[in-house]
Parts: C-alpha cells; sequence; structure tokens
C-alpha cells in the first residue's frame, strides 16, 4: 500500500493530466475543487503558548476547567477519565458543557455547570454503566444524545441538567456508534459508525422528539455525487452486522464526528482524512475537505475527529494525534489553524463545543500530557475570545 503523501502525489498528478483512476469527468472536478485548501485564517495564526500549553490567536485566552480523577474546582465532583464528545446546552443565565468518558465498563457522562459569569457551579454525573462512550451529539429539545463505540454499542439520551434518567434507544441501531446529528429539517437523526468499512445512518424516528420507536436507513452510493438510503432490516438484534445488511451500502473509512447546520450534515472520517458534506435536500454527497487534495505544501489538518460548527458558518475540527490542533475550515473553503496544543503529543483532541452565546469554546485532550491509553490525565479546556458571528 501507497504511503498518504505517495497517494497525494499521484492524486494531485492524476487530475493535472485528467486521469480517471480516482474519479472520472465531472465528479472528478467538483471533488477536486470543492475541497477547503489551505490559506490565512480570520483570527491569524497560533501565537507563542500560554503556561498551559495553548497556542492561540491574538486576542484569545485559554484555561484548564477539569481535569480526569481530580475534582473539578469549585465543586466535590471528580471529572471521568477520557473525556470525549461533548455540547453545550443553556441553562438559566448560565450553561452547561457535557463531556463522554470513553473507557470500559464505568464510561458515561458527566457535565460542568456555569454561571453566567463564565464560574463553575457545580459538576455531576448524568450517565452511568455504560461502556466507550465516545461522542454523540445534541438535540433540538435540549438532551445529548451519548454514544458507545463497540460493536453492539447503543445510543443513551440523556439530560444535561442531571434531573431526569437516561434512556437507551435500541431502534436508533446497535453498532459502533461514534456520533450523532440532528436535522430538524427532515426530523431525522445523523449516525457516523467507527469501523474501516463503517456506514452513514440516519434515523427517522416515529415522532419527532421521542427516539425510542422510528426506522433506521444506512446511505448507499459509490463516490460524491447523488446518493439515496436503504433501511437497515434489523438495527436492534442482528447476526449480521448492520453495515453488512444492505446491498450498495456506502463504505466509509472509520466514521467520527458529525455536525448539522442549515441543510448540511458535516462528517469526518479518520482513515482518509476527509471531512464529507451531505447536503440533505438535494441528497448530494461532496467533499469539504481532503488532505490528498490539498494542491500546495502539506495540509495543516489531518488525523480529523470530532467536528462542530460557529453561527459565522465556520467549523471547526478536531485532531485525534496530528499536531494536537483544531483547525478552521472557513465558508469559502480555507483550512487554517485555529489552536495547537503542545506538550500532549500522545492523546487527541476532543469535545469541541460552543457555549450557547458563541464566545466560548470549550475541548479536551483525551489522554493529557501522559498520553496513557487509560485517560487518567485529560484535560477539559475552555478557550475565549472574539469568535465571529
Amino acid at each position: 500500500m501507497s504511503t498518504p503523501l505517495n497517494r497525494r502525489v499521484f492524486l494531485r498528478t492524476t487530475a493535472i493530466a485528467g486521469g480517471t483512476t480516482a474519479f472520472t469527468g465531472a465528479l472528478w472536478h467538483q471533488a477536486f475543487a470543492d475541497p477547503a485548501q489551505p490559506g490565512a485564517g480570520p483570527y491569524g495564526p497560533p501565537l507563542a503558548a500560554d503556561a498551559n500549553g495553548l497556542q492561540l490567536p491574538k486576542g484569545f485566552t485559554g484555561r484548564v476547567v477539569a481535569r480526569s480523577l481530580q475534582r473539578v474546582p469549585g465543586t466535590r465532583h471528580t471529572w471521568h477519565p477520557a473525556p470525549d464528545g461533548g455540547a453545550c446546552f443553556g441553562d438559566g443565565d448560565g450553561w452547561v458543557y457535557v463531556s463522554n468518558s470513553e473507557v470500559p465498563l464505568v464510561g458515561g457522562a458527566s457535565a460542568v455547570r456555569f454561571g453566567a459569569d463564565g464560574t463553575v457551579t457545580s459538576a455531576y454525573r448524568i450517565l452511568n454503566g455504560t461502556t466507550l462512550n465516545c461522542a454523540g451529539g445534541a438535540t433540538p429539545w435540549g438532551t445529548w444524545l451519548s454514544c458507545e463505540e463497540h460493536d453492539l454499542g447503543l445510543v443513551y439520551e440523556t439530560d444535561p441538567l442531571g434531573a431526569k434518567s437516561a434512556r437507551s434507544h435500541p431502534a436508533m441501531g446497535r453498532f459502533k456508534h461514534e456520533a450523532a446529528a440532528c436535522d430538524p429539517e427532515r426530523k431525522v437523526v445523523y449516525l457516523t459508525e467507527d469501523q474501516s468499512d463503517g456506514c452513514f445512518y440516519r434515523f427517522r424516528p416515529k415522532t419527532w422528539g421521542e427516539l425510542s420507536e422510528g426506522t433506521l436507513e444506512v446511505l448507499l452510493g459509490t463516490g460524491t455525487g447523488p446518493v439515496r438510503w436503504a433501511q437497515v432490516p434489523n438495527p436492534r438484534l442482528w447476526t449480521t452486522p448492520t453495515r453488512n445488511q444492505v446491498s450498495g451500502a456506502m463504505r466509509f473509512d472509520g466514521g467520527e464526528g458529525c455536525f448539522y447546520a442549515s441543510g448540511i450534515c458535516y462528517f469526518t472520517t479518520k482513515g482518509d482524512n476527509r471531512v464529507w458534506s451531505y447536503d440533505a435536500a438535494a441528497e448530494r454527497l461532496d467533499l469539504a475537505y481532503d488532505d490528498d487534495l490539498v494542491t500546495e505544501g502539506e495540509p495543516p489538518l489531518t488525523g480529523v475527529d470530532n467536528i462542530t460548527g460557529a453561527s459565522s458558518g465556520d467549523l471547526f475540527v478536531a485532531e485525534d494525534g496530528g499536531n494536537m490542533e483544531i483547525n478552521l475550515i472557513t465558508p469559502d473553503g480555507t483550512v487554517t489553524p485555529f489552536l495547537r496544543l503542545l506538550g500532549h503529543d500522545e492523546s487527541e483532541i476532543t469535545g469541541p463545543a460552543f457555549s450557547p452565546d458563541g464566545s466560548r469554546l470549550y475541548f479536551s485532550s483525551q489522554r493529557g500530557k501522559s498520553g496513557f491509553v487509560a485517560g487518567t490525565d485529560g484535560y477539559t479546556y475552555e478557550v475565549t475570545g472574539p469568535f465571529r458571528h
């Protein structure tokens, strides 16, 4: 197998020569022309690292909110190991940041509550007794979908405020779940699968706002361009995995983050360093970013993982490895580093999410400075600054 660099050079060469190995005709033009290219970002480059190892653009500041196996400052709650996917929810004048724990058997999820001025007021568990809770997604009705990443994994719906008990939703399928994103226009939930031959799914609930019943569908297609959906026959109990139940299901190399905005569902695949864009109205799949289609210099974004977006239309993509950055993809198709974390070389950045007013960005370093696989050295951060709206 060729190295990623050799494959990138090969793809560039065939594009320039009019080759048809990867794509043909208009399909190749679409894939080659549209993916984001490196350029200057709206905030400028990351500057020298602060005391926490954060390199941030001018005007931005950062702080550590919590550390794994230590009490969250100002509370009696001990923060979980291996912090992963996360999201923010409004809570009166303040807000709540929820975070999964990607460890076996005791994974679950926790939350930190902030007051109107950003002060931590409490921290608590919202999900217990689950395993390898990786990413997930927020719902329009104010709950957090926490996804288990194993072959029989479930989606759990949790209350960010900690008042209601969590519920599992087997109708959303038992597979190696990664992330979820809600589409309120079509009243569906998109789901990624972290397998090297995984699929992209959507769940159509019988009643919007209630996820206990509905239909799981899988995306069918052969690449960028028009796609369609087909029902998965046995999403709950199976002898054949969900990804192998429908002929023609499109394969994705390690599904990761998922984010929906303005008719487009963006999702990432780590095996080929791609950010996909699914146009829900047109039922069309395209590439927002592909490191093999960067035409000048080395790709700034590698190890694509969790993804979120700002009200400005900017996408923020976290790296699993790479050089521990969160990269920005702007609406005009520029990809550029936004922040970088030094001294966490064996970790990954997880759980990027904005506060409800868009002024603060939260994320974690899952394995911290030690890189220990159990995630006992995880860090959760907050970055504050002049994010554009």
